[in-house]
């Protein structure tokens, strides 16, 4: 896809992080936006920044563990837009826990937002997808999604699925008119952490020892605060768009966690502190915004 202008996407999780910069990003390039969340009040504001651009507009309350909703939301585009382009399934949460300790309903909520989400947004758009004469999927998994550490068994369980079923539907599609991107962010400032449920101190169990004396609110707010900013995270992933890769990594930390599993399988997480801190120094660039974009709202 060389262009996004004229275009039609639907941003699921676009309230906030990745997914509000999606928005704001493909607006800019003139393409037309149907923006969905849970948050009423954060979709608002991402509303508020797509204002900038004189493009076509929607907002949708979304819940995309719900099929039927889902269903609603494709009516909603149709009608609004007349027809749909790309959809970024993007919405994902996470629980701290290990699993032995996870109830049952916080591991079934993680997938059916995580993966049945994905899976149930694909099949309902996909139609519509393939009338056009150009159109993208394209579903965030994460480095996670290559990677395992303790603690996140329901969490990389649907960021290996993403990846699994993202690129078995690539090869499918293969020389069709839909391309199909799988995402792979490393460390991105957004609000997955703040958000996240912790269970029985499931985060201090996995935090390093520096940051086990402090809050989950307080690791939240680091986590955020020193990661890439999401705006620079949308543009690789824009750029992946339109170059067709089929998997799209985001951030240095992404790729070399992924050369550090393809040479040590079983050992690579050792390797990772020799990645993130050299990290941890040119975030302290990556973590501000692109220029020209419009500010957040209060």
């Amino acid at each position: 896809m060389k262009s996004f202008e004229n275009k039609v996407a639907v941003v699921t999780g676009a309230a906030s992080g990745m997914g509000r910069y999606l928005s704001v990003l493909l607006a800019k390039m003139g393409c037309n936006i149907a923006i969905c969340d849970v948050n009423a009040e954060e979709l608002k504001n991402t509303a508020i920044m797509l204002a900038n651009y004189n493009v076509a507009t929607s907002t949708h309350l979304v819940d995309v563990a719900d099929r039927s909703q889902i269903e609603l939301l494709h009516e909603e585009v149709i009608a609004r837009h007349q027809k749909v382009d790309l959809v970024f399934n993007n919405a994902g949460i996470t629980v701290m826990s290990d699993f032995e300790n996870m109830p049952s309903e916080d591991w079934d909520r993680v997938m059916d937002i995580n993966l049945s989400g994905v899976i149930n947004m694909t099949r309902t758009f996909m139609p519509s997808l393939r009338s056009r004469p150009e159109a993208a999927i394209i579903n965030t998994s994460s480095i996670f999604g290559m990677v395992a550490v303790p603690g996140q068994s329901v969490y990389h369980a649907t960021k290996f699925a993403v990846r699994g079923f993202t690129e078995s539907l690539a090869r499918e599609m293969k020389g069709s008119n839909l391309q199909v991107h799988c995402v792979h962010p490393g460390h991105v400032g957004t609000n997955i952490a703040a958000s996240a449920k912790d269970i029985d101190g499931g985060a201090d169990r996995e935090a390093p020892s520096f940051l086990k004396d402090i809050s989950s609110e307080e690791r939240g707010r680091m986590f955020k605060e020193n990661g890439m900013h999401p705006s620079r995270a949308a543009q690789i992933i824009l750029r992946g768009v339109t170059k067709k890769r089929t998997r799209i990594f985001v951030g240095l930390d992404a790729k070399l966690i992924e050369i550090t599993q393809r040479l040590f399988p079983e050992r690579y997480s050792l390797t990772w502190p020799f990645i993130f801190l050299p990290m941890m120094l040119l975030n302290k660039v990556l973590k501000k915004p692109l220029p020209d974009l419009p500010p957040e709202p209060e």
